[in-house]
């Protein structure tokens, strides 16, 4: 089997998710444009070379309807034999189609594939596409699916992680996220969006607070209590008949900032490599994706990893740095409270607590920032792991290349 070599990745910095965010008035196509302009740009790239643009989009309707990766291949300027395709499989769509194009890759049939997400979170809010998983009152009675923040709230009552653990996690990830910024540890993969006469709009991710403290996260009320009153807790707690209440630790501190933004991947073959004269950084050494209860949702992170480990005959041991998403403060938790994963291996640039989750694109932005740091602390195994809407989750282990 061929090898799926990373060969460069870029990402825009990630913008407040509201209509008075930085990147409000960019439209996603311009976000996922500028990416793709500046992978050919610093490259060098003849796109002719490409098989294709796959990109994770989690509410793919609207603007970011219509097949955005190709759009954004026309309107890039890249070879129009270069096709397009856009995926979604929620949180973890960016790193989603990162493991598509490294199984085209891998299978010898695709020879380079540009590979990422975007997500305009402030233009075409979350869940504005429906879907039965959500809407269906049938298959939410007959599955208990509850909202993500309940389940969020259910895997800390079930695994016992406090109010208190959460603030402090989340004070932590808000400090390690602005010493990454005032470092400018993202300047290899950072591009600045601009308008259309140049002036830059944003070039730093917008939600990195650095006064942020446990205390003062403290202060914020829990966020899922109310609709948990209407009748979700009861409803999740059908299945966990075990636990005698949820307790509401997650509010909008300790859970991941809705943004803007978008990220690629170039990835491709050795051949590719040779032909392009580009060296690559870093190699997709195996990938993993699981289903998990649906209730409860979000603990996929665990088993996906476990999984992965196994079809890369490694031990956590052999990883030196891990990136979980921060979709609630809950997930690494417990992530590290299953696995025995010290804090100081994990997300060590903060998370999407302090950074943001702009849904598509997160999975890329994350393996980007982990192929940063493994360079930047001359390290060489990453894990990125995401928990997944419906009950799922998805893993790779990347493999620098010196």
């Amino acid at each position: 089997m061929a090898q799926a070599f990373i060969y460069d990745a870029v990402r825009t910095p990630r913008g407040r998710g509201k209509s008075d965010g930085s990147l409000h008035d960019v439209q996603p196509i311009q976000l996922l444009t500028s990416v793709l302009r500046e992978l050919k740009k610093r490259n060098q790239l003849d796109t002719a070379l490409l098989d294709d643009v796959i990109m994770g989009c989690v509410t793919p309707i609207g603007e970011q309807g219509a097949d955005i990766a190709r759009t954004a291949v026309l309107e890039a300027g890249y070879a129009e034999t270069v096709a397009g395709v856009q995926l979604n499989r929620f949180c973890s769509s960016g790193l989603e189609a990162i493991n598509m194009a490294a199984a085209y890759v891998m299978s010898g049939q695709f020879g380079a594939v540009v590979a990422g997400g975007v997500e305009s979170m402030s233009r075409i809010p979350i869940g504005s596409d429906g879907g039965a998983l959500f809407m269906s009152p049938q298959i939410v009675a007959r599955h208990h699916i509850v909202p993500q923040g309940i389940s969020a709230d259910l895997i800390a009552t079930k695994y016992g992680f406090s109010r208190a653990d959460a603030d402090a996690f989340a004070a932590e990830s808000y400090r390690r996220a602005t010493v990454s910024q005032q470092e400018n540890r993202f300047a290899r993969t950072l591009i600045p969006i601009k308008d259309e006469l140049g002036v830059t709009l944003l070039d730093r991710d917008e939600g990195v607070r650095p006064d942020t403290t446990a205390e003062s996260l403290s202060k914020l009320k829990p966020a899922f209590e109310a609709i948990g009153q209407m009748g979700f807790d009861a409803l999740a707690l059908l299945k966990y008949a075990d636990q005698a209440q949820i307790n509401h630790i997650h509010h909008a501190g300790n859970s991941s900032q809705i943004v803007d933004g978008a990220a690629g991947v170039l990835i491709g073959s050795k051949e590719f490599g040779e032909k392009t004269g580009l060296k690559p950084r870093a190699v997709i050494k195996a990938f993993a994706v699981v289903g998990t209860e649906p209730t409860i949702m979000l603990t996929g992170v665990v088993p996906a990893t476990q999984k992965v480990l196994k079809k890369a005959g490694m031990q956590l041991s052999d990883i030196d740095l891990f990136e979980v998403n921060e979709a609630f403060a809950a997930v690494p938790l417990f992530f590290m409270d299953q696995l025995g994963v010290d804090r100081s291996r994990l997300n060590v640039n903060g998370g999407a607590i302090a950074l943001g989750h702009p849904l598509g694109a997160t999975g890329a932005m994350i393996s980007a920032t982990l192929l940063d740091e493994l360079e930047r602390t001359d390290k060489q195994v990453g894990l990125a792991t995401l928990c997944v809407g419906g009950g799922m989750g998805v893993a790779t282990v990347f493999e620098r290349i010196n």
